[in-house]
C-alpha cells in the first residue's frame, strides 16, 4: 500500500497529492500535523528514506531556528524535535512498501510508485 504524508498547507504536497489520485493506484492520506508521528514511526520512514534524520528537517522554520539552529543535537534528538514539533518534517513523504521518498521534486514519487 502506498501511503502519502501530506500537509493539505504545502503547495508541493497538495501536488504529490495530485500525482498519486491521477496515477489511479490505491493510496492512503496521513496527515501528519493531525496524526503525529511517533518516534518509531519517524525512525522506520528515515530507514525507508535511507537518509540522516537531519536531511528530513525543514531548517528555514522559525521553530527550527529558534530552538534547534546552531545546536549540536545527536539523531534521537533530532528525531524527537520532529516528533514534537511536525512541522519541521519535509513533505510530501511517499512510503511504498519498503522504499520512501521525499517528494522534492514531484517527479521523484514516479519513481516510487
Amino acid at each position: 500500500m502506498i501511503t502519502i504524508y501530506h500537509n493539505p498547507r504545502c503547495s508541493k504536497s497538495r501536488q504529490g497529492l495530485a500525482l498519486l489520485e491521477d496515477s489511479g493506484k490505491q493510496f492512503e492520506v496521513v496527515r501528519y500535523l493531525e496524526n503525529p508521528f511517533t518516534v518509531a514511526e519517524l525512525k522506520t520512514v528515515i530507514s525507508q528514506l535511507g537518509i540522516k534524520p537531519i536531511d528530513l528537517v525543514r531548517k528555514n522554520e522559525i521553530i527550527w531556528k529558534d530552538e534547534y539552529k546552531g545546536k549540536t543535537l545527536s539523531e534521537k534528538q533530532v528525531i524527537e524535535a520532529m516528533v514534537t514539533n511536525p512541522k519541521l518534517i519535509e513533505r510530501p513523504i511517499v512510503v511504498n512498501g519498503n522504499k520512501a521518498v521525499v517528494g522534492r521534486p514531484t517527479d521523484k514519487i514516479l519513481d516510487l510508485i
